[in-house]
């Protein structure tokens, strides 16, 4: 199965946003990593030691390969990834096999099939 996982880190208040956005772009399902910290340039600022940063969450796909891209985007979009700084941003990484998708494997084999 030719497979990649996407992987956003996502301002918290994004989170369920990018995830519709997923799904109505043909993710079959995500995991959800919550409250992870991230720095971009500039190291956060923090007030008498407490830490001034929003929390992030790291969003993981398991999509079909022919499909990444467009969901990739969709989901950039929907972050507003490229509009407002510090909202998250977004990969793929080429997946070279998986185990534990039987459940959704009929979807991913079908969405592969049709992009050929």
């Amino acid at each position: 199965m030719n497979l990649k996982m996407i992987m956003a880190f996502v301002a918290d208040d994004k989170t369920e946003t990018v995830l519709e956005a997923a799904r109505e772009a043909g993710c079959t399902g995500a995991t959800v990593i919550t409250s992870v910290r991230g720095e971009g340039l500039v190291p956060e600022k923090t007030f008498l030691g407490l830490d001034l940063s929003a929390q992030r969450d790291v969003l993981l796909f398991l999509v079909a390969a022919p499909r990444a891209r467009e969901i990739l985007e969709t989901i950039s979009i929907a972050g507003r990834f490229d509009e407002e700084p510090g909202t998250g941003i977004a990969i793929q990484i080429e997946i070279e096999d998986a185990v534990g998708l039987k459940t959704q494997e009929e979807t991913l084999i079908q969405e592969i099939e049709e992009s050929l």
